[in-house]
């Protein structure tokens, strides 16, 4: 009977009598083997010679060797079958490639300017044709065909996506790059980090970097990502992320200390005000971070030059004296440049594998998403702990001149705005 399918392995005998060995080789050691002679001769071989060259290799694998050859060096089993015609034949062509007459026109041939007016459609800013009506549609490739239609070319969508490619066109997403104006210091403050927070290290001073995580709606909802489920069988979530319908705003916001790997994160449910931020350094340092360091007499801050720890904001200056005040630790903060917070450590030291950890999961509960965040792990040990904080946090708090006045702040030398000590008050 004749299989129904090309064989799962070829079988190859070498030797005489006993010394017979059987050599089984599977289809993807012969596509292998294939491709590189494909690659070693490529260089020399004509159309002719490349269709008949394929034919020869595919007949002495017999049954299903068009499809193995076919794989191994991407020419198509109709050119196959068709050197091997030729060479059934006997017929000799002499020095031409193809029969007279033999091969297809090209699109330009066929359609004169139908390349530029495929790329006047994909790029129309750059091709001085600002009034394209595409220019605010997406650029599919069904709807430049459609386009082509309009202008009296004929292109079917594969062949437009074929195009493309050979135009040097590719499909990109949006890339996340430009960090707008360069502040002419930034450099320099990024050398005043690192030197600082070395030297801390060096003195077994703890070293931390903080920041608010993106908020999340709790609930019935989507969360970007994929995850393993039983085929057949996915989560059903909500179809709108409608804050009406959630339990609430989850607000992480970490703490993650550079010397030992470890990370404390506070998930509030009001605000994300300075007060917000102060408290979960403080349960950072009662939780983890005293016991840690013993022998501490300071602290060294580094943080995103906006937001609730901002280094404009006058409640995150109040509340960090109070902290001082109440650990007794002289408390150093230094902020990163502004559009510079990709640097923060906090951010791809820990909650870029918060997300990592929590993709594909619908966060229903806040019970979920404090799990999620406490059994983050990276190959290197972090480790992670967590806590819902659920106290208010009220925002529109006013600090007076005379409050800042009153702080044991001082500013230093090298930008003072993004440099300054808070030392504990004096009782």
């Amino acid at each position: 009977m004749i299989p129904l399918r090309p064989p799962a392995e070829i079988v190859f005998t070498e030797g005489i009598g006993s010394d017979l060995t059987v050599l089984v080789r599977r289809d993807s050691d012969l596509v292998a083997i294939l491709r590189d002679k494909y690659e070693a001769l490529a260089g020399v071989l004509d159309e002719r010679s490349r269709r008949r060259w394929a034919a020869v290799e595919a007949m002495s694998l017999g049954y299903g060797g068009e499809s193995l050859v076919a794989a191994a060096t991407g020419i198509s089993r109709p050119t196959i079958r068709a050197g091997k015609a030729e060479l059934a034949s006997g017929e000799d062509l002499g020095d031409r490639i193809r029969r007279p007459g033999a091969g297809r026109p090209s699109l330009e041939e066929k359609q004169p300017g139908i390349r530029d007016a495929l790329e006047r459609l994909v790029d129309p800013l750059t091709r001085g044709d600002p009034e394209s009506p595409l220019r605010w549609t997406t650029k599919s490739k069904e709807k430049l065909s459609a386009a082509l239609r309009e202008q009296g070319y004929r292109m079917s969508a594969t062949r437009v996506g074929l195009r493309l490619r050979a135009m040097g066109y590719s499909l990109r997403s949006v890339r996340k790059t430009r960090e707008g104006s360069s502040h002419p210091d930034r450099n320099a403050q990024f050398e005043h980090i690192n030197a600082t927070a070395e030297k801390y290290q060096r003195r077994n001073q703890p070293v931390i970097s903080v920041d608010t995580k993106k908020k999340e709606l709790v609930g019935d909802f989507k969360n970007a990502g994929k995850e393993w489920q039983p085929k057949g069988s996915p989560e059903n979530v909500l179809v709108h992320d409608f804050p009406g319908d959630s339990v609430g705003k989850a607000i992480p916001y970490g703490v993650y200390d550079l010397t030992r790997n470890e990370a404390w994160v506070s998930v509030g449910r009001d605000h994300d005000t300075p007060k917000f931020a102060v408290a979960s350094i403080r349960q950072w340092w009662k939780k983890m971070g005293e016991r840690s360091y013993p022998r501490a007499k300071e602290l060294f801050i580094t943080a995103d030059a906006g937001g609730s720890n901002g280094y404009r904001s006058r409640a995150w200056k109040v509340e960090l004296q109070a902290l001082a005040n109440e650990t007794k630790l002289r408390i150093r903060v230094s902020h990163f440049p502004p559009g510079t917070s990709k640097w923060n450590k906090i951010e791809h030291r820990l909650f870029c594998h918060i997300t990592q950890n929590w993709r594909g999961k619908p966060l229903r509960t806040w019970e979920t998403v404090v799990e999620l965040i406490g059994h983050t792990r990276t190959a290197t040990g972090l480790r992670v702990r967590v806590q819902l904080d659920k106290r208010r946090y009220p925002l529109g708090t006013v600090i007076s001149n005379a409050d800042m006045r009153a702080l044991e702040l001082r500013e230093h030398a090298f930008h003072g705005d993004w440099n300054y000590e808070v030392a504990p008050r004096r009782s």
